[in-house]
């Protein structure tokens, strides 16, 4: 099994095909924060990402679900009006589980959108949920991501030479 190869793979969240997500049966978008909805130097969220959150609740139930503190989201959380999990340890399912059963979720209900295979892919395809990967929505990374990124370069390059992966080859 490819553990780290997204069930799907878009440049950013705005290009995500979210009809598609609800004809496949997914009311839960959980969402990671830094460099997914926002960069991580901002403490507040993008107009554009505030907009999109804005229509999905519409159709979905949209959460965060982040390895940061509730200092960093909170802000965000207050202006998306929607429910987030801190210290969420990913790559363990330990956020994940707490969402599906604070809202009697099943697992083929959900899907993880992140920016990063070793946290964000890693944990949704541990759990058993859809996965999407975007791009970083910038360049700047915390500390702890510049040595996820390392690894995750192996990994990507790894996945390339073998056909599986290929960043900036995008699919649905």
């Amino acid at each position: 099994m490819n553990y780290f190869k997204p069930t799907k793979y878009y440049k950013n969240i705005k290009e995500i095909n979210y009809k598609e997500l609800k004809k496949l049966g997914i009311k839960c978008l959980v969402f990671d924060l830094d460099n997914t909805l926002g960069s991580i130097v901002n403490n507040s969220c993008p107009k554009e990402s505030k907009e999109l959150v804005k229509k999905l609740k519409k159709d979905f139930l949209v959460v965060i679900c982040s390895n940061n503190t509730k200092r960093r989201i909170t802000p965000y959380l207050e202006e998306l009006q929607i429910d987030g999990f801190p210290w969420s340890l990913k790559p363990t399912t330990k956020g994940l589980r707490k969402i599906k059963n604070n809202y009697n979720l099943k697992k083929e209900e959900m899907c993880i959108i992140g920016d990063q295979l070793l946290t964000d892919v890693f944990s949704g395809k541990n759990y058993g949920i859809m996965t999407i990967l975007v791009d970083p929505y910038n360049k700047k990374d915390l500390t702890i991501t510049k040595l996820n990124r390392i690894i995750e370069n192996i990994i990507i390059n790894k996945y390339s030479k073998k056909g599986i992966f290929k960043r900036g080859n995008y699919y649905e």
